[in-house]
């Protein structure tokens, strides 16, 4: 099984711009004047602007912001399908080399940390699914419960079960898989990736605001997504999928939505519950963006110019000299 990317392909990424922060900090914005500043073309750091019709819910470019700056993995699967962090990164990867050969620098745009991280240190793939494993960890957790599950872990790799919330079922069995197939911990296979570079020698800017200012800017995300049809919009995704998959329906916004159309809440519930999970997602990511030595932070006041941001960016990232 592959442990990780060739190092060819990590030096190829950490010589592109990277905008990155939490859900509505303002990267949209900031990252057209950017782009247009660096003659360069952006790459979507998003996992769920990928999907097709889930445009509302994920804050995605317009297509006058589209048009105005080309931009790559938008769009590009239905959905009910599954995209893995590998395939992201090996269509981000093709996409650079796209982008470069035309002369246009690469800005990667986005918040999804997960995929930031593959792509500046490498990515542990690990070996194949095992079915058969998985089907007889799920029956242990019907019969024994999450708890014995995680016990289990916490036997033969320590180190992810302190990370690993109990109720994460998914991640639990992939680590006892991993150990299952190769003898050695995951955590023992992530090592290697768990070290980036300082934020002086790359291009990784990320956006942060003082909690208050995040907080107002989520209220008026939240309160656009309902204005702008965020409903209309999960109605017509039902009616084409009936259901639009695990990941898609993962996406903020959305599930809570879909519970509503089931009658389960009622709409002032829906709005409430929607900011709540926002405000916790914006945390997640921010404590992700902390822990990558590689992000460059920018701490800006609420009425901050965008115009005068990627200016500032543009010279700063410049200066950069990569070894």
């Amino acid at each position: 099984f592959a442990m990780n990317q060739p190092p060819s392909n990590t030096q190829l990424a950490l010589k592109c711009w990277f905008l990155t922060g939490a859900t509505a900090s303002g990267k949209t914005k900031v990252s057209l004047q950017l782009a247009r500043i660096l003659d360069a073309e952006i790459i979507s750091l998003d996992s769920m602007a990928i999907y097709r019709g889930m445009d509302i819910g994920t804050a995605k470019p317009d297509p006058a912001e589209q048009s105005a700056v080309p931009h790559h993995l938008i769009d590009i699967v239905d959905p009910p399908e599954s995209f893995s962090v590998s395939e992201y990164r090996d269509s981000e990867l093709s996409k650079i080399r796209e982008i470069q050969a035309t002369g246009k620098q690469v800005l990667f745009v986005g918040g999804t940390a997960l995929y930031l991280k593959a792509l500046l240190r490498g990515l542990f793939e690990g070996p194949p699914a095992d079915w058969g494993f998985r089907e007889e960890i799920e029956k242990e957790i019907e019969n024994s419960g999450a708890e014995f599950l995680h016990q289990r872990l916490a036997m033969i790799d320590p180190v992810s079960a302190h990370k690993l919330h109990e109720n994460d079922h998914r991640r639990i069995i992939r680590a006892l898989e991993v150990y299952k197939q190769t003898g050695k911990p995951i955590s023992h296979w992530q090592m290697q990736f768990d070290e980036g570079r300082q934020s002086d020698q790359c291009r990784v800017f990320t956006i942060r605001h003082a909690r208050p200012i995040l907080h107002q800017r989520i209220e008026d995300r939240v309160e656009s997504m309902f204005t702008s049809g965020l409903v209309d919009e999960v109605k017509g995704l039902l009616e084409r999928w009936t259901d639009i998959g695990k990941t898609a329906s993962q996406a903020v916004g959305y599930r809570e939505v879909i519970e509503y159309l089931e009658n389960k809440m009622s709409m002032e519930e829906t709005v409430e519950r929607v900011r709540v999970r926002t405000r916790k997602f914006a945390r997640h990511q921010e404590t992700w963006f902390r822990g990558m030595s590689e992000c460059r932070m920018l701490d800006l006041e609420s009425d901050f110019d965008p115009s005068e941001l990627a200016q500032r960016i543009a010279t700063v990232g410049s200066e950069v000299v990569f070894n």
